[in-house]
């Protein structure tokens, strides 16, 4: 079954149950009543001891419940505002991907058509490498850069506090570009 843009087969693999059983025990549990926040506290108690990140997989399965039900759509994050990702793997360590990302984008007027709120930032890690700007429209852009093997890198960019499913295709679009140039 098919509930967000992926599989809930990642769910059932890493639990040992079936999306179905998920669903129905939510439903009994009467969690199309309640927030998110009280259905992932309720998961993380059921998953504890399951799997290795209980309150990860708790998250997870919150959503895809979410979706299953109707109460948030693909992409939709639990605040009604909507994200769009994209990633690529580049050549390049990552100190020269972050240079060639902020090269690209740290001087542009505008990101996907709307202009920065101030100027982007960079920061770094022993494993990651991170640039971040905030937009004029309240949502924000992160990218995190990270060596992959000898001589590549793995870059994704993250777009949160879109308005609408159109602003995601819109921006999935800029983004899929932008790491194409990159």
């Amino acid at each position: 079954m098919s509930t967000r843009g992926t599989s809930t087969r990642g769910i059932t693999e890493a639990t040992g149950t079936p999306w179905d059983t998920w669903t129905a025990r939510l439903d009994a549990h009467g969690a199309r009543r309640m927030s998110h926040a009280r259905i992932a506290r309720h998961l993380t108690e059921q998953l504890d001891g399951v799997v290795a990140n209980p309150g990860w997989w708790a998250q997870q399965i919150t959503v895809a419940y979410e979706q299953h039900i109707g109460t948030r759509r693909p992409g939709q994050a639990g605040d009604g505002s909507w994200a769009v990702s994209a990633g690529r793997t580049v050549p390049g360590t990552a100190d020269e991907v972050l240079a060639r990302w902020d090269a690209l984008m740290g001087r542009a007027p505008e990101v996907a058509g709307v202009a920065p709120e101030g100027r982007p930032g960079t920061s770094a890690t022993a494993e990651w490498r991170y640039w971040r700007v905030r937009l004029v429209d309240g949502s924000r852009v992160a990218v995190h850069i990270r060596a992959k093997d000898a001589g590549r890198c793995t870059v994704g960019v993250s777009h949160s506090g879109l308005a609408s499913p159109e602003d995601v295709e819109h921006r999935r679009a800029f983004w899929k570009e932008r790491l194409h140039e990159l």
